[in-house]
């Protein structure tokens, strides 16, 4: 087996997480955790072999391994690695990824995750699930899956950019100078990625946000076209009717807020 399956859209269970230590009493481990993933980060040398597929196990690699898999690990003596046994509920779109991977830049980010995933399992096992879940979203964005390439970093870094900076006045040339790439390349880029322009996208996500809080939320009409960065109430009102169907104040009226006790 050199490559899996996995469904993130919910964080995982985890069932147990610590540091193992193995190649003291033997130099070989075989067995099957029937119900359970394990997710391994390792510190030695040694070889894993998962349903007869052999991998070169190296300092500074990761492996998701789904339940019912037999492995065999070969150490070279004494072997200790941070790991975590989990259910993974079959949520959200699958992924696919390598079995075992270099986790590269990464390292340091999921030893800190794992590492407070462990230290938090006896006083704080929703904050492991969280650390867990974080570490599994990082390593399943180490390698993009097999035939559908991760978007351009530029594209990434644009949105990331456009995201951040919704409520402020956001232009394509400011957006592609925080991407590190001239205009008419993210233009070409974000079309290539998305299908359509940045223009149209930072306009749909403001409508989106504004949407959101306006259902969601108490906060006034002009709060939320400031915090969505149309600050002009007739162009707010005007883009909610052309983009979502209906004036602020229709859209308001869809869903009422739930009451929130205060303390």
């Amino acid at each position: 087996m050199r490559e899996t399956e996995v469904h993130l859209g919910e964080p995982p269970v985890v069932v147990n997480a610590g540091v193992g230590v193995h190649g003291v009493a033997s130099r070989t481990d075989v067995f099957r955790l029937p119900e359970l993933w394990q997710l391994h980060l390792y510190q030695y040398d040694a070889e894993l072999i998962v349903d007869g597929t052999s991998h070169a196990v190296r300092p500074g690699r990761v492996s998701l391994v789904p339940p019912g898999t037999t492995v065999r690990f070969r150490y070279q003596g004494r072997s200790e690695h941070l790991y975590a046994h989990l259910c993974i509920a079959p949520a959200g779109p699958p992924r696919t990824i390598p079995v075992m991977q270099d986790a590269g830049p990464e390292l340091p980010a999921l030893t800190g995750l794992l590492l407070q995933a462990i230290a938090s399992v006896p006083g704080a096992p929703e904050r492991t699930r969280a650390e867990i879940w974080t570490a599994l979203w990082r390593i399943a964005h180490l390698t993009p899956d097999a035939g559908r390439p991760g978007p351009h970093p530029a594209v990434t870094a644009a949105i990331a950019y456009i995201e951040a900076n919704l409520a402020a006045p956001l232009t394509v040339p400011a957006v592609a100078r925080a991407a590190g790439v001239s205009h008419n390349h993210l233009t070409r880029l974000f079309r290539t990625t998305t299908g359509g322009t940045v223009v149209a996208y930072v306009r749909r996500r403001r409508l989106d946000r504004a949407h959101h809080l306006l259902r969601a939320s108490t906060l006034s009409i002009p709060a939320v076209a400031a915090s969505v960065g149309i600050p002009d109430l007739q162009a707010f009102n005007k883009a909610c009717r052309r983009e979502l169907g209906a004036s602020p104040r229709a859209l308001r009226g869809e869903t009422a807020p739930a009451s929130v006790p205060t303390s």
